[in-house]
């Protein structure tokens, strides 16, 4: 078989099989697209987003008075030292 022929059976095959996948691909495509979190889930979501939130901002301030202890015992020691 000429060099040609096995290029033409070669694109052949490619265009063939990109026809015959392309369908399957874009279904698949569409189904993952169309995966979307209901009103309910994202209500929960949102919910939970908030509580995270305060949560976090508690521990930083619980994390800045702690600092703020730290500096009055290390300001306490200091003094105690120079005396």
């Amino acid at each position: 078989m000429p060099d040609e022929g096995i290029v033409f059976l070669f694109v052949l095959a490619i265009l063939g099989s990109t026809v015959l996948l392309f369908p399957l691909v874009r279904a698949l495509a569409e189904r993952i697209r169309t995966k979307s979190v209901d009103a309910g889930m994202k209500e929960e979501l949102q919910l939970l987003r908030e509580d995270l939130l305060a949560e976090i901002q508690q521990a930083r301030r619980e994390i800045g008075d702690l600092g703020e202890r730290i500096d009055f015992t290390e300001r306490l020691l200091a003094k105690k030292i120079e005396r």
